[in-house]
């Protein structure tokens, strides 16, 4: 894979891959602060209290109906996603035919739960009641959907040509 045409790939790869793992930080950061705050002003459930009665295990105090499913599915995306970095980093230092499947599939992976986040940010845009660090989430899932998509496409690319 190390031939002249594959290595014009490798820079535009890397840039992938630094500009994903820093959207992704960013939504494993509002994504924590969001199940922080569901978790600090959620229900409270103990001895003595009963359930409310249309009570969620993913109630969130904040958004709408949508944004706890789209809160927990971002952080799973967000840390696959992360993982897919790191992956895509060894793939980066050895830009070879073996390290491309596993870096192939961790990202194929992370586009994946990407995407699902995705549609449930879609599904949250659409109900409207919503804050601005949610919209910021949202707006940095969908930029993600393209950009490891654009990724897996740059790195499939490179071991193509031959």
């Amino acid at each position: 894979m190390p031939t002249g045409a594959n290595q014009q790939m490798k820079p535009v790869a890397s840039l992938l891959l630094l500009l994903n793992f820093c959207m992704y930080a960013i939504v494993l950061g509002i994504g924590g602060w969001a199940m922080n705050r569901a978790i600090d002003h959620g229900f409270i459930i103990g001895p003595g209290f009963d359930l409310p009665a249309h009570f969620s295990p993913i109630y969130f105090p904040m958004g709408n109906a949508a944004t706890g499913f789209f809160v927990t599915f971002a952080l799973i995306a967000g840390v696959v996603g992360v993982a897919s970095v790191i992956v895509g980093v060894n793939h980066i230092r050895y830009w070879n035919t073996d390290s491309l499947p596993s870096a192939a599939s961790a990202a194929a992976i992370a586009w994946t739960l990407t995407l699902l986040a995705m549609g449930f940010a879609c599904k949250e845009i659409e109900l409207r009641i919503r804050n601005s660090r949610l919209r910021t989430m949202e707006a940095f899932l969908i930029i993600l959907s393209a950009t490891q998509l654009i990724y897996i496409a740059a790195i499939h690319a490179a071991s193509r040509r031959t």
